[in-house]
């Protein structure tokens, strides 16, 4: 029988710790990251230290130690848990024979797979290239391979003298990727701010799940739809249990079986030292946790290390701007746990997102907190008026309605911003 499976490369991990008391944490982390990458951690090592050796990152006798365990275990790559320097990375492939990734590289790599649409793929993109750029060497040969050949510069370099260093070459060769990129962003972030605006337009209320990759956003969003929403297959989004599965933001409206109806949006999943070219690439996709009304940070229950995970969720939209937003901390997966649930506890729910009655016991939380705002007003409207009660089941939720021979009495739950439009209708 054929093996079609891509063999894992072995990786050592290591990673110095400066009296963090969460170093465990981002080692644990590290592997998961590791192996997500489609490589077999054989083997980690960890140095205790007061300060990052400028050159070599760990001290020549801990480097010595880990090319003997990482060669003895076979491995071909050395992951370290930060972002290094490039004089770091060359001096350490010197001095190890391995091939060095650091903790940057690893989530770029693992997110340029994951990379589906044009959006995201351009992204990851441009956030490699910010990384590269100020780790370009005179003795590295970037240019000649985005050429291709090595041959002919190109009508981009006719005018360029023949003094120009290769390393300026690069560099500018870099720049100009940049650039594109950010233009092509930029022509794709207008054509999302154009249905942004069609859903502000509808006064629905917004809701967002955030949370630490992997944590079952994606799954609480489809039991959302399946419990609520007809022909819910077709709006199904893509779930796996891997790090990163999503990484394009996905909004679906939910309609409610009481009248109420609310837009979702699960966005991408976070994690602790996420790099800051990545966050900055990826604002845009974001956007919609900063335009949300209620926030849901769904949290892995059954996982030790939840604590953090809140605190890297939390750490995350401060740096993407995201504050004074209401929140729901949703603590998923509690069938893995030994608690009974759904359990609902002032703002925090225990929950199951693979169960029904968890997600009716969410959706009840998330219509008291959107919809709090929401004012209930008797009206009366003319029979002619149907312009004004279609608005109502779009924007508003209607608790009753009679039908007489010159009018239509009906309360309705009415949002703050349309309560002005129907003042003078109130009975």
């Amino acid at each position: 029988m054929i093996n079609n499976q891509i063999p894992k490369t072995k990786a050592f991990i290591a990673g110095v710790n400066l009296k963090d008391p969460n170093f465990d944490y981002y080692m644990a982390e590290l592997v998961n990251l590791t192996e997500a990458n489609n490589m077999e951690v054989v083997g980690q090592a960890r140095q205790n230290a007061e300060n990052i050796v400028v050159g070599t990152y760990f001290g020549l006798g801990k480097i010595n130690e880990i090319k003997a365990m990482a060669h003895g275990l076979k491995a071909k790559v050395l992951v370290l848990n930060d972002e290094l320097t490039p004089v770091q990375i060359r001096n350490l492939e010197k001095l190890t024979k391995l091939r060095i990734i650091d903790r940057t590289e690893l989530i770029l790599e693992i997110f340029s797979n994951r990379a589906r649409t044009k959006k995201a793929k351009l992204q990851v993109e441009l956030a490699r290239l910010q990384y590269e750029l100020p780790r370009l060497h005179p003795s590295e040969n970037t240019l000649d391979q985005q050429r291709g050949n090595g041959g002919s510069t190109g009508g981009g370099f006719a005018n360029r003298g023949a003094g120009e260093s290769k390393l300026e070459l690069n560099r500018r060769t870099i720049g100009k990727q940049i650039s594109a990129i950010k233009k092509e962003l930029k022509a794709v972030a207008s054509q999302e701010e154009i249905k942004a605006s069609r859903r502000n337009q509808s006064r629905l209320p917004k809701v967002a799940l955030v949370g630490y990759t992997n944590a079952g956003k994606s799954t609480t969003m489809n039991g959302l739809l399946q419990v609520f929403n007809k022909q819910s297959d077709e709006k199904q989004v893509f779930v796996k249990n891997m790090l990163f599965a999503t990484l394009d933001t996905s909004v679906r409206r939910i309609e409610m079986k009481n009248n109420f109806s609310f837009i979702l949006s699960d966005t991408v999943g976070f994690i602790s030292k996420l790099p800051h070219n990545l966050v900055e690439s990826f604002k845009a996709t974001l956007q919609e946790a900063k335009d949300a009304d209620l926030l849901i940070n769904v949290v892995d229950a059954a996982d030790p290390n939840m604590i953090q995970m809140i605190r890297t969720t939390q750490n995350v939209l401060k740096e993407i701007g995201v504050k004074d937003i209401p929140m729901i901390t949703a603590y998923n997966k509690a069938d893995k746990t030994e608690r009974q649930y759904p359990e609902i506890e002032g703002n925090d729910i225990l929950y199951s997102a693979t169960d029904s009655q968890s997600i009716k016991v969410l959706a009840d939380l998330i219509t008291k907190r959107v919809f709090a705002s929401y004012k209930s007003f008797n009206l009366k409207l003319p029979l002619d008026a149907g312009d004004l009660l279609a608005y109502l089941y779009e924007h508003a939720h209607i608790t009753k309605k009679d039908y007489h021979d010159d009018c239509i009495y009906l309360t309705a739950n009415i949002a703050p911003a349309d309560q002005a439009k129907f003042k003078n209708y109130i009975r």
